[in-house]
């Protein structure tokens, strides 16, 4: 337990950002699991639109430090890769 008045506020800060962190990492697999589902069903239209909506979501998060910017990149190049496999 913090006994410290500074610790205490570090605590609460730190259960504040967990907070945003958390909502942010879900809010990305949300848009994550949309260009999933709809590669699976083969719509090639829904899953350009359902990409283009995921990608500045994952680089946002990057940005904001929930996710490392390579994991980022990665994830975004995987995606365009197997959206262009869906449409060749």
């Amino acid at each position: 337990m913090a006994n410290t008045s500074s610790a205490k506020k570090a605590t609460r800060k730190i259960d504040r950002r967990t907070a945003i962190n958390k909502n942010r990492r879900s809010r990305v697999r949300t848009f994550l699991r949309k260009v999933e589902e709809a590669l699976l069903t083969g719509d090639k239209a829904a899953a350009q639109a359902a990409f283009s909506a995921a990608q500045p979501e994952l680089m946002r998060a990057a940005s904001k430090g929930v996710f490392h910017r390579n994991t980022a990149s990665r994830k975004v190049s995987r995606l365009a890769q197997r959206v262009k496999a869906l449409s060749a």
